[in-house]
Protein backbone atom coordinates (compact mmCIF):
# COMPACT_ATOMS: atom_id res chain seq x y z
CA UNK A 1 0.00 0.00 0.00
CA UNK A 2 3.14 2.30 0.31
CA UNK A 3 2.93 3.70 -3.42
CA UNK A 4 -1.02 3.39 -3.41
CA UNK A 5 -0.79 6.28 0.30
CA UNK A 6 1.90 8.25 -1.22
CA UNK A 7 0.10 9.11 -4.82
CA UNK A 8 -3.41 9.12 -3.63
CA UNK A 9 -2.32 11.72 -0.76
CA UNK A 10 -0.75 13.80 -3.36
CA UNK A 11 -3.67 13.20 -5.88
CA UNK A 12 -6.16 13.52 -2.78
CA UNK A 13 -4.75 17.15 -1.92
CA UNK A 14 -4.31 17.89 -6.03
CA UNK A 15 -8.04 16.91 -6.07
CA UNK A 16 -8.86 19.13 -3.60
CA UNK A 17 -6.98 22.11 -4.66
CA UNK A 18 -9.00 21.64 -7.72
CA UNK A 19 -12.31 21.22 -5.70
CA UNK A 20 -11.44 24.74 -3.84
CA UNK A 21 -11.20 26.54 -7.32
CA UNK A 22 -14.05 24.39 -8.59
CA UNK A 23 -16.34 25.93 -5.55
CA UNK A 24 -14.95 29.25 -6.28
CA UNK A 25 -16.53 28.69 -9.51
CA UNK A 26 -19.58 27.05 -8.93
CA UNK A 27 -20.72 28.61 -5.89
CA UNK A 28 -19.73 32.27 -7.02
CA UNK A 29 -18.33 33.00 -10.37
CA UNK A 30 -20.79 31.01 -12.59
CA UNK A 31 -23.67 32.42 -10.63
CA UNK A 32 -22.60 35.99 -10.11
CA UNK A 33 -20.66 36.36 -13.61
CA UNK A 34 -22.81 33.95 -15.83
CA UNK A 35 -26.36 34.37 -14.47
CA UNK A 36 -28.65 31.40 -14.48
CA UNK A 37 -29.33 31.19 -18.11
CA UNK A 38 -25.82 30.45 -19.58
CA UNK A 39 -24.64 28.26 -16.25
CA UNK A 40 -27.41 26.32 -16.88
CA UNK A 41 -26.47 25.90 -20.78
CA UNK A 42 -22.88 25.49 -19.79
CA UNK A 43 -24.06 22.33 -17.60
CA UNK A 44 -26.33 21.17 -20.06
CA UNK A 45 -23.14 21.05 -22.98
CA UNK A 46 -20.67 19.68 -20.74
CA UNK A 47 -22.89 16.81 -18.87
CA UNK A 48 -23.92 15.94 -22.35
CA UNK A 49 -20.09 15.73 -23.65
CA UNK A 50 -19.82 13.61 -20.22
CA UNK A 51 -22.67 11.18 -20.89
CA UNK A 52 -21.55 10.51 -24.67
CA UNK A 53 -17.16 10.48 -23.98
CA UNK A 54 -17.16 6.75 -23.23
CA UNK A 55 -18.41 6.23 -26.46
CA UNK A 56 -16.10 8.21 -28.20
CA UNK A 57 -13.09 6.69 -26.29
CA UNK A 58 -14.39 3.55 -27.18
CA UNK A 59 -13.72 2.17 -23.63
CA UNK A 60 -9.92 2.23 -24.67
CA UNK A 61 -8.74 4.42 -21.70
CA UNK A 62 -9.78 0.97 -19.28
CA UNK A 63 -8.89 -1.14 -22.00
CA UNK A 64 -4.99 -0.11 -22.10
CA UNK A 65 -4.93 0.02 -18.44
CA UNK A 66 -6.34 -4.35 -18.14
CA UNK A 67 -3.73 -5.19 -21.10
CA UNK A 68 -0.78 -3.25 -21.00
CA UNK A 69 1.17 -5.51 -18.25
CA UNK A 70 0.66 -8.36 -20.81
CA UNK A 71 2.84 -6.95 -23.26
CA UNK A 72 6.29 -7.47 -21.96
CA UNK A 73 8.64 -5.87 -25.06
CA UNK A 74 8.92 -2.22 -25.82
CA UNK A 75 7.72 -3.74 -29.50
CA UNK A 76 4.52 -5.11 -27.88
CA UNK A 77 3.91 -2.00 -25.93
CA UNK A 78 4.21 0.35 -29.20
CA UNK A 79 1.99 -1.88 -31.79
CA UNK A 80 -0.95 -1.94 -28.28
CA UNK A 81 -1.26 1.15 -27.70
CA UNK A 82 -1.29 2.14 -31.57
CA UNK A 83 -4.02 -0.31 -31.83
CA UNK A 84 -6.07 1.34 -29.15
CA UNK A 85 -5.24 5.18 -30.27
CA UNK A 86 -6.80 3.96 -33.44
CA UNK A 87 -10.27 2.24 -31.98
CA UNK A 88 -12.08 5.27 -30.94
CA UNK A 89 -12.05 6.46 -34.62
CA UNK A 90 -14.82 3.73 -35.08
CA UNK A 91 -17.17 5.50 -33.25
CA UNK A 92 -16.03 9.21 -33.62
CA UNK A 93 -16.28 8.83 -37.57
CA UNK A 94 -19.87 7.52 -37.47
CA UNK A 95 -21.07 10.22 -35.03
CA UNK A 96 -19.47 12.66 -37.04
CA UNK A 97 -21.43 11.43 -39.89
CA UNK A 98 -24.30 11.67 -38.06
CA UNK A 99 -24.13 14.33 -36.92
CA UNK A 100 -23.55 16.86 -39.65
CA UNK A 101 -26.08 15.41 -41.95
CA UNK A 102 -28.86 15.27 -38.86
CA UNK A 103 -27.56 18.61 -37.01
CA UNK A 104 -30.81 20.20 -37.52
CA UNK A 105 -33.28 17.85 -36.27
CA UNK A 106 -30.78 17.08 -33.40
CA UNK A 107 -30.71 20.42 -32.59
CA UNK A 108 -34.26 21.39 -33.12
CA UNK A 109 -35.25 18.42 -30.62
CA UNK A 110 -32.49 19.55 -28.04
CA UNK A 111 -33.62 23.02 -28.02
CA UNK A 112 -37.93 21.97 -27.69
CA UNK A 113 -37.84 23.52 -24.30
CA UNK A 114 -34.67 25.82 -24.00
CA UNK A 115 -34.12 27.66 -27.61
CA UNK A 116 -31.49 28.67 -26.76
CA UNK A 117 -29.28 25.26 -26.83
CA UNK A 118 -29.98 25.04 -30.77
CA UNK A 119 -26.33 27.15 -31.52
CA UNK A 120 -24.26 25.39 -29.37
CA UNK A 121 -24.79 21.56 -30.11
CA UNK A 122 -22.53 20.80 -32.28
CA UNK A 123 -19.86 21.53 -29.11
CA UNK A 124 -21.14 18.24 -27.49
CA UNK A 125 -19.30 16.01 -29.88
CA UNK A 126 -15.95 17.94 -29.49
CA UNK A 127 -15.76 18.50 -26.05
CA UNK A 128 -16.26 14.70 -26.04
CA UNK A 129 -13.26 13.88 -28.20
CA UNK A 130 -11.19 15.72 -26.00
CA UNK A 131 -12.68 14.01 -22.66
CA UNK A 132 -12.04 10.86 -24.54
CA UNK A 133 -8.33 11.22 -25.57
CA UNK A 134 -7.51 13.24 -22.40
CA UNK A 135 -8.38 9.77 -20.37
CA UNK A 136 -6.79 7.83 -23.21
CA UNK A 137 -3.27 9.36 -22.71
CA UNK A 138 -4.34 9.91 -18.96
CA UNK A 139 -4.75 5.53 -18.88
CA UNK A 140 -0.76 5.50 -20.74
CA UNK A 141 0.67 7.33 -17.55
CA UNK A 142 -1.25 5.52 -15.09
CA UNK A 143 0.15 2.22 -15.98
CA UNK A 144 3.42 3.61 -15.78
CA UNK A 145 2.52 4.50 -11.99
CA UNK A 146 2.58 8.19 -12.89
CA UNK A 147 -0.66 9.59 -11.72
CA UNK A 148 -0.15 12.69 -10.18
CA UNK A 149 0.45 15.52 -13.36
CA UNK A 150 -2.47 14.02 -15.00
CA UNK A 151 -4.88 14.14 -11.75
CA UNK A 152 -3.54 17.98 -11.25
CA UNK A 153 -4.01 18.76 -14.82
CA UNK A 154 -7.94 17.19 -14.66
CA UNK A 155 -8.57 18.46 -11.43
CA UNK A 156 -6.55 21.77 -11.41
CA UNK A 157 -5.38 22.73 -14.58
CA UNK A 158 -8.77 22.97 -16.42
CA UNK A 159 -10.38 24.53 -13.61
CA UNK A 160 -7.86 27.52 -13.60
CA UNK A 161 -8.58 28.28 -17.53
CA UNK A 162 -12.48 28.44 -16.66
CA UNK A 163 -11.76 30.64 -13.53
CA UNK A 164 -9.39 32.76 -16.26
CA UNK A 165 -12.60 32.85 -18.47
CA UNK A 166 -14.78 33.73 -16.32
CA UNK A 167 -13.15 36.63 -15.45
CA UNK A 168 -12.49 37.10 -18.60
CA UNK A 169 -16.56 37.76 -19.04
CA UNK A 170 -16.38 39.93 -15.61
CA UNK A 171 -13.84 42.49 -17.15
CA UNK A 172 -15.59 42.47 -20.11
CA UNK A 173 -12.96 40.79 -22.20
CA UNK A 174 -15.79 38.47 -23.53
CA UNK A 175 -19.08 37.76 -24.24
CA UNK A 176 -21.20 34.98 -22.17
CA UNK A 177 -21.83 33.57 -25.58
CA UNK A 178 -18.02 33.37 -26.49
CA UNK A 179 -17.46 31.68 -22.98
CA UNK A 180 -18.82 28.63 -24.17
CA UNK A 181 -17.17 28.45 -26.97
CA UNK A 182 -14.00 29.44 -25.30
CA UNK A 183 -14.68 26.49 -22.61
CA UNK A 184 -14.62 23.81 -25.63
CA UNK A 185 -11.39 25.13 -26.36
CA UNK A 186 -10.30 24.76 -22.78
CA UNK A 187 -10.79 21.06 -23.02
CA UNK A 188 -8.88 21.20 -26.37
CA UNK A 189 -5.56 22.67 -24.61
CA UNK A 190 -6.06 20.30 -21.73
CA UNK A 191 -5.98 17.18 -23.72
CA UNK A 192 -3.35 18.47 -26.04
CA UNK A 193 -0.90 19.16 -22.68
CA UNK A 194 -1.78 15.61 -21.19
CA UNK A 195 -0.73 14.29 -24.57
CA UNK A 196 2.60 16.07 -24.05
CA UNK A 197 3.23 15.09 -20.75
CA UNK A 198 2.10 11.35 -21.88
CA UNK A 199 4.94 11.29 -24.75
CA UNK A 200 7.57 12.59 -21.93
CA UNK A 201 6.79 9.59 -19.24
CA UNK A 202 7.09 7.08 -22.25
CA UNK A 203 7.44 8.11 -25.97
CA UNK A 204 4.74 7.33 -27.74
CA UNK A 205 5.50 5.99 -31.08
CA UNK A 206 3.04 4.42 -33.65
CA UNK A 207 3.33 0.65 -35.50
CA UNK A 208 0.42 -0.25 -37.28
CA UNK A 209 1.23 -3.88 -36.61
CA UNK A 210 -1.89 -5.15 -34.81
CA UNK A 211 -0.92 -6.84 -31.36
CA UNK A 212 -1.65 -10.73 -31.41
CA UNK A 213 -4.62 -10.04 -28.50
CA UNK A 214 -6.87 -7.65 -31.02
CA UNK A 215 -9.50 -9.58 -31.15
CA UNK A 216 -9.47 -9.69 -26.50
CA UNK A 217 -8.99 -5.96 -27.20
CA UNK A 218 -11.50 -5.23 -29.19
CA UNK A 219 -14.56 -7.58 -27.57
CA UNK A 220 -13.23 -5.83 -23.92
CA UNK A 221 -12.90 -2.29 -25.23
CA UNK A 222 -16.93 -2.76 -26.92
CA UNK A 223 -17.78 -4.04 -23.36
CA UNK A 224 -16.36 -1.65 -22.04
CA UNK A 225 -18.47 1.62 -23.99
CA UNK A 226 -21.76 -0.16 -21.97
CA UNK A 227 -19.86 0.21 -18.97
CA UNK A 228 -18.64 3.19 -18.99
CA UNK A 229 -21.94 4.78 -20.94
CA UNK A 230 -24.14 3.68 -17.97
CA UNK A 231 -21.24 5.32 -15.38
CA UNK A 232 -21.56 8.04 -16.93
CA UNK A 233 -25.28 8.00 -17.56
CA UNK A 234 -26.06 7.10 -14.14
CA UNK A 235 -23.98 10.60 -13.30
CA UNK A 236 -25.29 13.24 -15.93
CA UNK A 237 -27.95 11.80 -17.73
CA UNK A 238 -30.32 13.99 -15.20
CA UNK A 239 -28.84 17.50 -15.96
CA UNK A 240 -29.37 15.94 -20.03
CA UNK A 241 -33.03 15.72 -19.13
CA UNK A 242 -33.51 18.03 -17.01
CA UNK A 243 -33.42 20.44 -19.95
CA UNK A 244 -36.29 18.56 -21.86
CA UNK A 245 -38.76 19.08 -19.07
CA UNK A 246 -37.83 22.32 -17.34
CA UNK A 247 -36.30 25.85 -18.05
CA UNK A 248 -32.57 25.76 -18.02
CA UNK A 249 -31.97 28.39 -15.40
CA UNK A 250 -33.37 25.36 -12.92
CA UNK A 251 -30.32 22.96 -14.47
CA UNK A 252 -27.90 26.03 -12.10
CA UNK A 253 -29.65 25.22 -9.55
CA UNK A 254 -29.34 21.46 -9.71
CA UNK A 255 -25.46 21.76 -10.71
CA UNK A 256 -24.75 23.64 -7.96
CA UNK A 257 -26.15 20.66 -5.72
CA UNK A 258 -24.54 18.08 -7.40
CA UNK A 259 -21.23 19.68 -6.75
CA UNK A 260 -21.55 19.76 -3.55
CA UNK A 261 -22.26 16.30 -3.44
CA UNK A 262 -19.75 15.23 -5.97
CA UNK A 263 -16.75 16.66 -3.58
CA UNK A 264 -17.56 13.16 -1.63
CA UNK A 265 -16.70 11.73 -4.25
CA UNK A 266 -13.02 13.10 -4.13
CA UNK A 267 -10.69 10.17 -2.14
CA UNK A 268 -12.44 8.09 -4.18
CA UNK A 269 -11.44 9.75 -7.39
CA UNK A 270 -7.90 10.38 -5.94
CA UNK A 271 -7.26 6.60 -5.09
CA UNK A 272 -8.48 5.01 -7.91
CA UNK A 273 -5.91 6.85 -10.05
CA UNK A 274 -3.33 4.52 -8.59
CA UNK A 275 -5.54 1.59 -6.97
CA UNK A 276 -6.69 0.88 -10.57
CA UNK A 277 -3.74 -0.39 -12.40
CA UNK A 278 -2.28 -2.78 -8.90
CA UNK A 279 -6.06 -4.39 -8.60
CA UNK A 280 -5.19 -4.93 -12.71
CA UNK A 281 -2.04 -6.34 -11.81
CA UNK A 282 -2.93 -7.86 -8.60
CA UNK A 283 -5.77 -10.11 -10.95
CA UNK A 284 -3.65 -11.05 -13.55
CA UNK A 285 -1.18 -12.62 -11.22
CA UNK A 286 -3.36 -14.41 -9.50
CA UNK A 287 -2.96 -12.88 -5.83
CA UNK A 288 -6.51 -13.31 -4.62
CA UNK A 289 -5.54 -12.90 -0.87
CA UNK A 290 -3.72 -9.48 -1.20
CA UNK A 291 -6.47 -8.30 -3.47
CA UNK A 292 -9.13 -8.97 -0.85
CA UNK A 293 -6.90 -7.04 1.96
CA UNK A 294 -6.53 -3.95 -1.06
CA UNK A 295 -10.62 -4.08 -1.54
CA UNK A 296 -11.25 -4.10 2.78
CA UNK A 297 -8.43 -1.11 2.62
CA UNK A 298 -9.78 1.12 0.06
CA UNK A 299 -13.37 0.55 1.52
CA UNK A 300 -12.68 1.38 4.89
CA UNK A 301 -10.34 4.50 3.97
CA UNK A 302 -12.69 5.77 1.82
CA UNK A 303 -15.59 5.83 4.14
CA UNK A 304 -13.83 7.21 6.80
CA UNK A 305 -12.39 10.13 4.44
CA UNK A 306 -15.29 10.55 2.46
CA UNK A 307 -17.98 10.06 5.21
CA UNK A 308 -15.89 13.53 6.70
CA UNK A 309 -16.43 15.53 3.76
CA UNK A 310 -19.88 13.88 3.72
CA UNK A 311 -20.57 15.36 7.28
CA UNK A 312 -18.64 18.60 7.00
CA UNK A 313 -20.98 19.60 3.83
CA UNK A 314 -24.56 18.89 5.38
CA UNK A 315 -23.48 20.65 8.61
CA UNK A 316 -22.71 23.46 6.78
CA UNK A 317 -25.07 23.37 4.21
CA UNK A 318 -27.20 26.03 5.53
CA UNK A 319 -24.47 28.91 5.47
CA UNK A 320 -23.24 28.07 2.47
CA UNK A 321 -26.55 28.94 0.74
CA UNK A 322 -26.83 32.32 2.21
CA UNK A 323 -24.01 33.11 -0.21
CA UNK A 324 -25.91 32.02 -3.14
CA UNK A 325 -28.79 33.82 -4.59
CA UNK A 326 -31.53 33.01 -3.06
CA UNK A 327 -33.32 30.64 -5.61
CA UNK A 328 -30.78 28.17 -5.23
CA UNK A 329 -31.97 27.04 -2.22
CA UNK A 330 -33.99 24.57 -4.43
CA UNK A 331 -30.99 22.32 -4.03
CA UNK A 332 -30.58 21.71 -0.50
CA UNK A 333 -32.77 18.50 -0.92
CA UNK A 334 -30.63 18.15 -3.66
CA UNK A 335 -27.84 17.89 -1.83
CA UNK A 336 -28.84 15.41 1.07
CA UNK A 337 -30.08 12.45 -1.84
CA UNK A 338 -26.96 12.84 -4.17
CA UNK A 339 -24.98 13.05 -1.33
CA UNK A 340 -25.92 9.85 0.31
CA UNK A 341 -25.83 8.56 -3.38
CA UNK A 342 -22.14 9.19 -3.22
CA UNK A 343 -21.30 7.98 0.25
CA UNK A 344 -22.53 4.46 -0.64
CA UNK A 345 -20.43 4.43 -3.59
CA UNK A 346 -17.79 5.14 -2.22
CA UNK A 347 -17.76 2.65 0.18
CA UNK A 348 -17.32 0.33 -2.22
CA UNK A 349 -14.03 0.72 -2.38
CA UNK A 350 -12.19 -0.55 -5.71
CA UNK A 351 -14.86 -2.26 -6.44
CA UNK A 352 -15.25 -0.96 -10.06
CA UNK A 353 -11.76 -2.08 -10.73
CA UNK A 354 -12.10 -5.69 -9.60
CA UNK A 355 -15.01 -6.31 -12.10
CA UNK A 356 -13.53 -4.11 -15.55
CA UNK A 357 -11.07 -6.49 -14.55
CA UNK A 358 -12.13 -10.26 -14.13
CA UNK A 359 -13.48 -12.77 -16.47
CA UNK A 360 -16.93 -11.61 -15.47
CA UNK A 361 -17.12 -8.24 -16.15
CA UNK A 362 -19.77 -8.90 -19.57
CA UNK A 363 -22.33 -9.57 -17.42
CA UNK A 364 -22.42 -6.94 -15.05
CA UNK A 365 -22.15 -4.44 -18.04
CA UNK A 366 -24.91 -6.07 -19.14
CA UNK A 367 -26.84 -5.55 -16.08
CA UNK A 368 -25.39 -2.06 -15.73
CA UNK A 369 -27.12 -1.66 -19.63
CA UNK A 370 -30.44 -2.31 -18.00
CA UNK A 371 -30.11 0.21 -14.90
CA UNK A 372 -28.95 2.85 -17.33
CA UNK A 373 -32.66 2.42 -19.12
CA UNK A 374 -33.95 2.22 -15.59
CA UNK A 375 -32.27 5.84 -14.73
CA UNK A 376 -34.11 7.56 -17.86
CA UNK A 377 -36.97 6.30 -17.05
CA UNK A 378 -36.96 6.85 -13.42
CA UNK A 379 -35.99 10.75 -14.79
CA UNK A 380 -38.67 10.60 -17.37
CA UNK A 381 -41.07 9.98 -14.56
CA UNK A 382 -40.22 12.09 -11.65
CA UNK A 383 -38.92 15.21 -13.30
CA UNK A 384 -42.22 16.29 -14.53
CA UNK A 385 -43.41 15.93 -11.10
CA UNK A 386 -41.13 17.14 -8.91
CA UNK A 387 -38.55 18.70 -11.38
CA UNK A 388 -35.09 18.95 -9.90
CA UNK A 389 -35.85 16.77 -6.80
CA UNK A 390 -37.32 14.24 -8.70
CA UNK A 391 -34.18 14.05 -10.67
CA UNK A 392 -32.14 13.59 -7.72
CA UNK A 393 -34.53 10.90 -6.53
CA UNK A 394 -34.43 9.13 -9.86
CA UNK A 395 -30.62 9.30 -9.58
CA UNK A 396 -30.96 7.59 -6.01
CA UNK A 397 -32.28 5.37 -7.08
CA UNK A 398 -30.42 4.38 -10.03
CA UNK A 399 -27.15 4.61 -8.81
CA UNK A 400 -28.08 2.98 -5.51
CA UNK A 401 -29.40 -0.61 -6.95
CA UNK A 402 -26.40 -0.37 -9.72
CA UNK A 403 -23.65 -0.25 -6.45
CA UNK A 404 -25.86 -2.99 -5.01
CA UNK A 405 -25.50 -5.02 -7.84
CA UNK A 406 -22.16 -4.48 -8.65
CA UNK A 407 -20.98 -5.38 -4.80
CA UNK A 408 -23.54 -8.88 -4.97
CA UNK A 409 -21.37 -9.85 -8.15
CA UNK A 410 -18.11 -9.64 -6.66
CA UNK A 411 -19.36 -10.63 -3.34
CA UNK A 412 -21.09 -13.68 -4.52
CA UNK A 413 -19.28 -14.72 -7.64
CA UNK A 414 -15.67 -14.08 -6.90
CA UNK A 415 -15.41 -14.52 -2.80
CA UNK A 416 -14.30 -10.49 -2.42
CA UNK A 417 -15.55 -8.97 0.56
CA UNK A 418 -14.83 -5.26 1.60
CA UNK A 419 -16.86 -4.82 4.86
CA UNK A 420 -15.87 -5.35 8.64
CA UNK A 421 -17.10 -4.25 11.51
CA UNK A 422 -15.50 -1.27 11.54
CA UNK A 423 -17.36 0.12 8.57
CA UNK A 424 -19.97 0.06 10.96
CA UNK A 425 -18.30 2.28 13.35
CA UNK A 426 -17.20 4.51 10.73
CA UNK A 427 -21.08 5.08 9.81
CA UNK A 428 -21.98 5.74 13.35
CA UNK A 429 -19.01 8.28 13.95
CA UNK A 430 -20.48 9.84 10.79
CA UNK A 431 -24.28 10.17 12.06
CA UNK A 432 -22.67 10.99 15.59
CA UNK A 433 -21.14 14.02 14.25
CA UNK A 434 -23.89 15.17 12.14
CA UNK A 435 -26.41 15.10 15.00
CA UNK A 436 -24.39 16.92 16.85
CA UNK A 437 -23.34 19.89 14.54
CA UNK A 438 -26.61 20.11 11.94
CA UNK A 439 -28.93 22.04 14.08
CA UNK A 440 -26.58 24.88 15.51
CA UNK A 441 -24.76 27.62 13.90
CA UNK A 442 -22.97 30.30 15.38
CA UNK A 443 -24.09 33.89 14.93
CA UNK A 444 -21.31 35.43 12.25
CA UNK A 445 -20.90 35.43 9.07
CA UNK A 446 -21.52 32.78 7.03
CA UNK A 447 -18.62 31.98 5.64
CA UNK A 448 -16.79 32.35 9.43
CA UNK A 449 -19.47 30.65 11.03
CA UNK A 450 -18.77 27.46 7.80
CA UNK A 451 -15.05 27.59 8.92
CA UNK A 452 -15.20 27.56 12.75
CA UNK A 453 -17.75 24.44 12.51
CA UNK A 454 -15.27 22.59 10.12
CA UNK A 455 -12.83 22.91 12.29
CA UNK A 456 -14.85 21.14 15.17
CA UNK A 457 -16.45 18.84 13.62
CA UNK A 458 -12.43 17.84 12.09
CA UNK A 459 -11.48 17.33 15.17
CA UNK A 460 -13.96 15.37 16.62
CA UNK A 461 -14.48 13.08 13.71
CA UNK A 462 -10.75 12.28 13.34
CA UNK A 463 -10.15 11.81 16.63
CA UNK A 464 -12.71 9.18 16.96
CA UNK A 465 -11.64 7.66 14.20
CA UNK A 466 -7.94 8.08 15.77
CA UNK A 467 -8.82 6.62 19.00
CA UNK A 468 -11.02 3.32 17.56
CA UNK A 469 -7.85 2.67 15.13
CA UNK A 470 -10.52 2.05 12.25
CA UNK A 471 -8.10 1.87 9.58
CA UNK A 472 -3.91 1.48 10.30
CA UNK A 473 -2.98 3.56 7.09
CA UNK A 474 -5.40 6.36 8.10
CA UNK A 475 -3.75 6.33 12.04
CA UNK A 476 -0.24 6.31 10.09
CA UNK A 477 -1.18 9.16 8.49
CA UNK A 478 -2.63 10.89 10.79
CA UNK A 479 0.54 10.59 13.32
CA UNK A 480 3.32 11.39 10.66
CA UNK A 481 1.57 14.60 10.45
CA UNK A 482 1.30 14.98 14.19
CA UNK A 483 4.47 14.67 14.44
CA UNK A 484 5.20 17.39 11.95
CA UNK A 485 3.08 19.94 14.16
CA UNK A 486 5.62 18.50 17.33
CA UNK A 487 8.72 19.80 15.43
Amino acid sequence: MGIVVNQSIKNTIITYIGFAIGAANTLFMYPHFLGDKFYGLTSYLLSSANVIFPLMAFGVHNTLVKFFSEHKSEQEQVSFLSFVLLLPLLAIVPIFILGFCFYDAIAAFSATKNSIVYDYIWQIPVIGICMAYFEIFYAWVKVHLQSVYGNFLKEVGLRILISILLFGVYFNVISVEQFITATMIAYLISTLLMFGYANTVKKIAFCFKIPSNAKAIFAYSAFIILSGSVANMLIDIDKTMLNQYIEIEKIAYYTVAGFMATVIAVPSRAMHQITYPITAKLMTQGKHEELNDLYKKTSITLQIVGGLVFVGILVNLNQVYLLLPGNYKEGVFVVFVLGFSKYFDLILGNNNAIIFNSKYYRAVLFLGLLLGFLAITLNAIFIPLYYIKGAAIATLISITLYSIAKLLFVVLRMKLYPFTVNNFYAFVIGLVCFFLFYFWDFSFHPIVNIGLKSVLVTVLYVGLVYKTNLSPEINTVIEKQLKRITR
